[in-house]
């Protein structure tokens, strides 16, 4: 099994590249829509609707399968025996930071209901929290280009 493993490795890590990439985009971009959405004006061209079918969409059609390959070509990369050294600390500072991510992901889930249901939080609560993947993703890139 292992010859099998490490025969597609190099695909399985191209393919979590690509899911990582998908997943943080969407990470970066509902969190300012939040902004738009609970910023705008009670008298507005844009229906709050619109906000509401984006946000949505986002989550469900490119966060959340974006999410789950993520986990999963993840995983699998970590059980390919002999890749990940776990005495050193760089592999445990990025599961930290993946499973910050993780409930980063739902904690917009759930302000994205709130939001549909009409109960808004202020703007700068939102852009506050848009810094969150920013430092998550630091954190993952520094962990596994340096290996510290």
């Amino acid at each position: 099994m292992l010859d099998w493993l490490l025969l597609i490795y190099p695909y399985v890590k191209a393919f979590h590249v690509m899911a990582v990439i998908s997943w943080m985009a969407g990470l970066f971009y509902l969190p300012r829509l939040f902004v738009y959405h609970s910023e705008r004006p009670a008298v507005s061209d844009e229906p709050a609707g619109s906000f509401v079918i984006m946000e949505e969409k986002l989550l469900r059609l490119i966060m959340n399968p974006a999410m789950i390959a993520t986990w999963i070509s993840g995983l699998t990369l970590v059980l390919t025996p002999g890749i990940v050294d776990w005495s050193l600390a760089w592999p445990w500072v990025k599961a930290g930071a993946v499973i910050a991510m993780t409930w980063f992901h739902m904690w917009c889930a759930r302000e994205r209901r709130q939001l549909s249901g009409g109960q808004a939080q202020s703007g700068r609560r939102y852009r506050m929290m848009n810094e969150v993947p920013t430092l998550l993703m630091i954190a993952v890139v520094s962990a596994v280009i340096v290996k510290f």
